[in-house]
């Protein structure tokens, strides 16, 4: 089985931080698929989507949301205050110049300092979460206090439930 090297797990190796490496069968690249390859929960799954600012010059924010919510761009921009404008989804180019991960593979982690990152506060309420890799072939189960502590994530109502 061929190793699998990524920034996040050697940030969470340099970290000393507990984690269970979970395996696809093969490149997954949205929440369902990922947690039935994962045998987890979708409810347990961290979905990390970058925002772009709308206006120069861009800035960006990652907005982290379990995977059965979906993310308000209005709660972010509420939180983060007044000198941020209206959002909008990064593109795939985006996503990998940005965060260094290909789109369905992103993680909050390993992320520029001027990168904002949000969390919904369901995701401190977990037992466990899920992360990708940062490879298209695995996930990454850890606490949610760690996982917190290590993206230097801020905590905001800024999900809500998927129709």
């Amino acid at each position: 089985m061929e190793p699998i090297e990524t920034c996040v797990i050697a940030c969470l190796e340099a970290e000393q931080v507990p984690y269970r490496l979970l395996r696809h069968t093969g490149p997954v690249f949205t929440v369902e698929t990922a947690a039935a390859q994962r045998g987890v929960v979708k409810e347990e799954m961290v979905k990390s989507i970058l925002l772009r600012e709308k206006g120069k010059p861009r800035r960006y924010v990652m907005a982290c949301v379990l995977g059965h919510m979906r993310l308000n761009p209005k709660a972010v921009r509420a939180h983060l205050g007044d000198g941020w404008k209206r959002f909008s989804f990064a593109s795939a180019a985006e996503i990998t110049a940005v965060t260094g991960f290909v789109r369905g593979a992103v993680a909050p982690l390993c992320l520029s300092p001027d990168v904002p990152v949000l969390f919904d506060l369901a995701i401190a309420a977990c037992e466990n979460v899920n992360i990708s890799s940062g490879d298209p072939l695995a996930g990454i189960e850890l606490k949610p206090a760690d996982l917190m502590r290590l993206a230097r994530a801020q905590l905001a109502a800024i999900a809500e439930p998927s129709p």
